[in-house]
């Protein structure tokens, strides 16, 4: 499919695509496929972020051991479309979560299909959990769901990593090389660059990466493998030219706690 540019509005002679009248399918492999296809069509600009998101880049993600069952749909879009984005699942056949809506729909917005028993979050402009990662620059890097680099931070920037997030950020490793560029490529360079403008992103990330290097050897993959890419990853991080403001916070160390505490409704990617 030739890439499109995203974040723009649809020419005015071009209709928005036409959703089937089912509403949302039961597979949810095959609904982040409707629902990113529709949102293309549209011009909205809609990524898949999560499991569901490395799935799709990833096809060790898609089979034992490797393969793990997912339970709702995570998605980043741009604040200045949030109308768009109400109209445009509303159309998809999901219902607003008002509540959680009215409380944080200025960075936040939850859809919900009631059918399925499934929900749809949808961070806009940023992703925020125990760090903030902006974005709005990213979402145009890839066709339906965040550059490699961008899902691998995701997980990398939660403070005590799951099961599920250690699944996820074996099957990234495992699937993509570790360089300087985006596209099906882990860009270490862009990493780099935001943990050496924030010393808490580079203290979790050394602090997991420390971890990972103890736990992939114990999963049933080549640890070898993704151990090398993971070495390289922390090399480009460790060596970047860290700003004024990351050495001023590297003095102060673990005596401040570094990182956000996740609310309790976030859910589980």
């Amino acid at each position: 499919m030739p890439h499109r540019s995203v974040g723009r509005y649809p020419p005015q002679d071009e209709p928005c695509v036409e959703l089937d009248s089912d509403g949302p399918h039961t597979d949810i492999i095959e609904e982040a496929r409707r629902l990113t296809t529709a949102a293309q069509r549209d011009g909205i600009a809609l990524k898949l972020m999560g499991g569901v998101g490395i799935y799709f880049h990833s096809p060790t993600a898609r089979k034992a051991p490797l393969g793990r069952a997912y339970r709702d749909l995570d998605f980043v879009g741009l604040s200045s479309r949030r109308a768009e984005i109400h109209s445009f699942f509303a159309r998809c056949g999901y219902e607003l979560d008002r509540p959680f809506n009215t409380l944080q729909g200025l960075r936040r917005l939850r859809f919900l299909d009631t059918a399925h028993h499934r929900e749809v979050d949808l961070f806009l402009d940023e992703f925020r959990m125990c760090h903030r990662l902006d974005l709005r620059a990213r979402l145009n890097l890839s066709e339906e769901a965040l550059a490699p680099a961008d899902l691998l931070l995701t997980k990398l920037q939660i403070v005590e990593l799951n099961a599920k997030d250690l699944t996820d950020v074996a099957a990234l490793l495992l699937d993509h090389p570790v360089g300087d560029g985006d596209g099906e490529m882990i860009n270490a360079t862009y990493i780099a660059a935001l943990a050496a403008r924030d010393w808490g992103l580079y203290r979790t990330l050394q602090l997991n990466i420390d971890r990972l290097q103890r736990v992939l050897t114990e999963l049933p993959l080549p640890a070898d493998l993704a151990l090398s890419r993971l070495h390289a990853l922390w090399q480009a991080v460790h060596a970047y030219p860290k700003s004024s403001v990351w050495r001023l916070r590297a003095r102060i160390g673990d005596r401040l706690r570094w990182y956000d505490l996740p609310e309790e409704d976030d859910p589980a990617m």
